[in-house]
């Protein structure tokens, strides 16, 4: 049994990951939440009271921290007797937050793959550039480390492994589709930090198919996706984490991301990258003042946290999956819609931020009682996807499938097992 949270962060997926364990404290113990900025960190603190969101009185506590300082991570870790930590601040910090974790025995979360400032777009498999390179100290140490278990990367990878294993003799192809269909009413804005959202479109998309790495162009290939919901809409095919953990671990020739972008985002975006203006390399202005000019669209577009009170609309994410079942084609759709306004009523989030940050929170649980704690370093689809999912239909992100034999919410520990018998059968 682990208890006490550090949440290191304080934007929109921080928020709602420290409402959620508010809700839930009762098992997680005390919750402390670090990051450069103290002021961001209280207000968290504030919107869970005023939301009324502690389960139980306990500890509610803001903490400055900057979280590159392994040291001073390892300090708070031990101060604050966190017995785990979630790591929802920039990508740029995972691997010194980790490097905390191993250091004081702390099971590490993170929502994003790890990244170099200085790098865009490099060459894959990521997580083998970075995190797996810490997987036998995490195993030496004992430490639980969960990778990506945002909604994806995260859930969608649960939702791969949960149709891998239990509907297909053979899958032949895993879709991932990410449909926002929401108007935040602003002329242009991201939805999570624009920093790390633009440096994923900047330069090589690279998507497996065929069972080696494909490199194309951002914005290269479409596709019109029919999405329940969300309804018809245009998807593009983008590199994205999960791809390339899930083309480790499971054995599909096939697997790609799409995203959809409206005509707008993309002009806008066509014309700052076209200017120059999300490059990560620094420029000196005529003053002589070096500036990096992402940075700097970053600074003047609105904080995504701000969007949340005039969103409305709802998201679409799922996973379609093709394959093959006692020698016939099959088809099945695992997905989650959420409500941008019903996000707002409850932790006062937009949905963006609420998918990321609810699934980061079941998976905190499942380590806290024990289920998912690996004490090694995982990813998502290494784990058993039931749990989290069955959680998770009770946290706010109901999962739901669509197969032949329709469109129904999903229950896990059902489904397995009325197909345990078929499994049973076919090994024998």
């Amino acid at each position: 049994m682990k208890r006490n949270v550090l949440i290191i962060g304080a934007g929109g997926v921080a928020h709602v990951a420290a409402h959620k364990c508010a809700q839930n404290n009762k098992l997680l113990g005390d919750i402390n939440i670090a990051s450069r900025t103290l002021s961001k960190c209280e207000a968290i603190i504030e919107s869970i009271k005023e939301k009324n969101n502690l389960q139980r009185p306990g500890v509610l506590k803001a903490h400055q921290l900057d979280a590159y300082d392994v040291e001073a991570t390892k300090a708070l870790i031990r101060s604050t007797g966190s017995q785990i930590v979630i790591n929802v601040g920039s990508p740029f910090l995972n691997m010194s937050v980790l490097e905390a974790c191993i250091g004081t025995g702390a099971a590490y979360l993170d929502t994003a793959i790890h990244e170099d400032p200085n790098k865009v777009c490099e060459d894959p498999p990521w997580y083998a550039n970075y995190e797996w390179k810490r997987a036998k100290a995490c195993k030496e140490a004992g430490v639980t480390a969960i990778l990506g278990v945002g909604f994806d990367p995260g859930v969608v990878n649960a939702y791969a492994r949960f149709a891998y294993d239990n509907y297909f003799d053979k899958v032949d192809s895993i879709d991932i589709i990410d449909i926002n269909a929401g108007n935040h009413g602003r002329y242009f804005a991201a939805n999570f930090d624009p920093e790390i959202n633009f440096r994923e479109f900047t330069e090589t998309v690279w998507s497996w198919q065929d069972s080696q790495w494909k490199a194309s162009k951002m914005f290269e290939y479409s596709k019109e996706w029919d999405m329940p919901v969300t309804g018809k809409s245009v998807a593009y095919l983008t590199g994205h984490d999960e791809l390339h953990s899930l083309s480790h671990f499971l054995d599909v020739p096939d697997i790609r991301f799409w995203m959809g972008f409206s005509e707008h985002y993309i002009n806008v975006f066509t014309v700052l990258k076209n200017l120059g203006l999300l490059s990560e390399k620094p420029v000196r202005t005529a003053r002589g003042v070096e500036i990096v000019p992402l940075e700097v669209v970053k600074a003047v577009l609105p904080d995504p946290a701000s969007l949340a009170p005039g969103y409305t609309g709802k998201t679409c994410i799922g996973d379609l999956v093709k394959g093959t079942k006692d020698g016939q084609e099959k088809e099945v759709l695992l997905y989650n819609t959420c409500d941008h306004e019903e996000c707002y009523k409850e932790v006062s989030s937009q949905a963006i931020s609420y998918t990321a940050g609810v699934p980061a929170v079941a998976a905190a649980i499942l380590i806290a009682n024990g289920t998912w704690d690996a004490k090694r370093m995982v990813n998502v689809e290494e784990q058993d996807p039931a749990p989290f999912i069955e959680l998770m239909n009770n946290m706010g992100l109901v999962t739901r499938i669509k197969d032949e034999h329709g469109d129904r919410v999903l229950d896990p520990v059902q489904e397995q097992s009325i197909r345990e018998p078929e499994k049973k059968r076919a090994r024998a």
